[in-house]
């Protein structure tokens, strides 16, 4: 999902975030607003992956939940 986007819906899939990475806070999830860099940032420090485990985790998932998505 390109940043826009993210940026875009992001009131709309910060609890789907939330939920796919449950160790983030509503803290984080404001802190990131919208933006793939903040997020992928915060998930390293979270969970402690390297940054291209977290990358291929974020494509993933952001994959999965635009094919679901219904407002996409």
């Amino acid at each position: 999902m390109e940043t826009t986007v993210l940026k875009g819906k992001w009131n709309q899939i910060k609890g789907e975030v939330k939920k796919q990475w449950g160790e983030l806070t509503d803290d984080d999830l404001e802190q990131i607003s919208g933006e793939k860099d903040r997020l992928i940032g915060i998930l390293q420090e979270r969970y402690g992956h390297a940054k291209e485990d977290i990358e291929r985790e974020y494509k993933e998932w952001s994959i999965r939940w635009t094919d679901s998505d219904p407002l996409r």
